[in-house]
């Protein structure tokens, strides 16, 4: 399925890890299947992210995709609303548009890196953690071609969140960072359901505008 390049440039992800789930279909589009996996990427801290990869049974062999394969992935960071009864739920996962097998990885080998040029569509809540943290949630709209748009959730920390508190909805920024999987527990009445929440941990953004800078401390 062909795309217009219109916005290449504005969204972009780039991934190195190892299967963590094999492919399953997603969804078929004019006869192309769309398949859904996930990459583990492990970060300096040790600590690792799963992220969901969307991909197209015509970029790469599916068969070859098992558990434990080294991968490297270029895309698109996409959001997607799930209607569940009478709710709607926001799905992101990165659209792959390269993908390919690489060599084992070694613990420098791996790569989460993505670039988001957008606009802010919600006021950023600014707030302190009971650790003393500085952090800012930044929910930012990027343009997709066909008039549609990717509603990309954000965490800013330190210096980048204090900045934050003065941007206004309808602000253009830039974003650098890395896409982050975040596991947390939510109570359902008598029982705790674990779930999982995906977002950009930011490193650097910037204003389109002004071209001014803040530094991740």
């Amino acid at each position: 399925m062909n795309e217009s390049n219109e916005y290449s440039d504005n969204n972009n992800v780039s991934i190195v890890g190892i299967v963590k789930k094999e492919p399953k279909i997603n969804h078929e589009v004019y006869g192309e299947k769309f398949y859904i996996f996930s990459i583990l990427v492990k970060r300096l801290s040790k600590s690792f992210d799963i992220i969901p990869i969307l991909i197209s049974e015509r970029l790469i062999d599916i068969s070859k995709i098992i558990e434990g394969q080294p991968i490297a992935v270029e895309g698109q960071y996409r959001s997607y609303n799930n209607i569940i009864g009478n709710r709607s739920k926001l799905v992101l996962n990165i659209f792959a548009r390269e993908a390919n097998f690489v060599e084992p990885l070694e613990n420098s080998d791996y790569k989460n890196e993505i670039f988001l040029d957008g606009y802010i569509c919600k006021k950023p809540n600014y707030r302190t953690t009971p650790f003393g943290r500085e952090i800012s949630d930044v929910l930012l709209a990027v343009n997709r071609a066909y008039n549609k748009s990717d509603y990309i959730p954000c965490i800013c920390w330190g210096r980048n969140a204090r900045f934050c508190e003065r941007l206004t909805v309808g602000k253009e920024i830039k974003i650098y960072g890395r896409v982050q999987s975040r596991y947390y527990e939510k109570k359902m009445g008598d029982y705790v359901e674990k779930r999982v929440a995906y977002e950009v941990s930011v490193n650097k953004l910037e204003d389109s505008n002004e071209q001014n800078q803040s530094k991740a401390e």
